[in-house]
């Protein structure tokens, strides 16, 4: 019996003299200074463009798809013609040569300007498909009142009064 109160004696007193031994150091105090501050609230701008840039689960895949052309088509900048309609321009010369045709139009203002076959000509996206004679063939896209797009041949003759 006194061997096992011996035992009992000796594991008390080495958790007794554990729980003593044990030393921890004061820790340093955290810097707060940047706590104190409240985090910036975004503007009335960027939450909008954060709304604009989420995608809407209802819409159709197709129709982003032709959003997305659009708006590669829109990235790139439009020359002078694009940005003038059709009806501010006077077909005032044709050129027919085994090399291309050429033609000259003129604007509202008077300058002249020289067109061929592929250019980017007036504000619905047109363009010039063929130069003949005496006018010039134009393709352009215009939407009916449903958002369909239509592609319509647009003929601009050289005017008679010289």
């Amino acid at each position: 019996m006194t061997a096992f109160l011996a035992c009992l004696f000796f594991t008390g007193t080495e958790v007794w003299a554990a729980n003593q031994m044990v030393y921890k150091a004061s820790r340093a105090l955290k810097d707060t200074s940047l706590a104190v501050e409240e985090p910036q609230k975004p503007s009335n701008d960027q939450e909008a463009s954060n709304l604009s840039e989420k995608t809407d689960p209802f819409k159709s895949f197709l129709s982003l798809q032709e959003e997305a052309k659009e708006k590669r088509k829109r990235e790139r900048p439009k020359t002078y013609l694009e940005t003038l309609d059709l009806s501010q321009l006077d077909l005032i010369a044709t050129i027919l040569d085994k090399k291309g045709n050429w033609a000259m139009v003129r604007d509202s203002k008077g300058v002249g300007h020289v067109i061929r076959k592929g250019t980017l000509i007036g504000t619905k996206e047109g363009v010039v498909r063929e130069i003949r004679e005496g006018a010039v063939l134009i393709q352009e896209k215009h939407r009916d009142f449903m958002g369909k797009v239509k592609i319509v041949d647009v003929v601009k003759k050289m005017s008679s009064d010289k």
